[in-house]
């Protein structure tokens, strides 16, 4: 354990302030090309942490998506980010991470206070605006995190900003697309429960909280699943949108987790 915070403090922190940095006059000056950085930092972040991917599916391009997700661990947020350049919705609590704070800042990752009702309207016309930019957004629709064994009901209250978005005339195309993730094997062996509750970040938990039981954990092999998107129009009920891709995401996990034949994935 001393060796592996030997290695984060002197090889992982530098890098990611250099990338910090880099990233910072990038976003000043407006290059397209803004999710490249926190993408590489991501990919720094589950090297060091011991998680392996596997991409099933493809997330939509080009156009304005909301992604519905299930979410299990704060290190949901290092091997999403790995692979898709998107921003987050994250709970407050996260923007006062040290490192955490600064790479979720830097990659425009849009922080909800949960504890104010009147956030909501702030949170949805960021999300609005990300959407309108073409740009995916993230959203962990759970409200908070679970072992990974079921997926709880989603909230389909900030599910509203798609079409919020798409009333403000600037998007002709909005998409909900399921994205699942699944914690499958610990060093090649199928993940026992109790192995999960190690892995997993429940309620209002800490970084630190689990932190030694994961970096002790070894290799944790993640897939992370795209369901197929669904256009949608500001006429349509935001609960059964949000109780659609529920049960996609749900039964995406279910076959992950059991090995059980797949639901068809999107394919860009």
């Amino acid at each position: 354990m001393i060796l592996r915070t030997l290695i984060f403090a002197l090889v992982v922190v530098p890098i990611l302030l250099v990338l910090g940095i880099v990233q910072k006059i990038i976003l000043w000056l407006k290059l397209p090309f803004w999710h490249a950085v926190p993408m590489l930092a991501h990919k720094v972040l589950c090297t060091y942490l011991g998680i392996k991917i596997t991409q099933i599916g493809e997330p939509a391009k080009g156009k304005p998506t909301l992604l519905l997700s299930n979410h299990i661990s704060w290190m949901d947020i290092p091997a999403i980010g790995s692979i898709v350049p998107i921003s987050f919705v994250a709970k407050a609590e996260v923007g006062r991470w040290p490192i955490v704070r600064t790479l979720a800042r830097l990659q425009k990752t849009i922080f909800v206070d949960r504890t104010r009702k009147t956030d909501t309207g702030r949170v949805v016309n960021e999300m609005s605006a990300r959407m309108n930019e073409g740009r995916a957004v993230v959203l962990f629709a759970e409200g908070t995190s679970d072992i990974g064994s079921h997926v709880l009901p989603f909230r389909s209250a900030l599910v509203g900003a798609t079409q919020t978005a798409m009333k403000a005339g600037e998007a002709s195309e909005i998409y909900i697309q399921p994205m699942c993730i699944a914690y499958t094997k610990l060093n090649g062996l199928p993940i026992s429960r109790a192995e999960r509750t190690k892995i997993a970040w429940v309620g209002d938990m800490g970084l630190m909280d689990n932190m030694s039981d994961i970096l002790l954990s070894g290799t944790k092999s993640v897939s992370i699943m795209f369901g197929a998107p669904m256009l949608i129009d500001g006429t349509m009920d935001r609960k059964a949108i949000t109780k659609k891709a529920h049960d996609q995401v749900r039964d995406m996990l279910v076959a992950l987790n059991r090995g059980l034949p797949l639901p068809e994935a999107h394919q860009a």
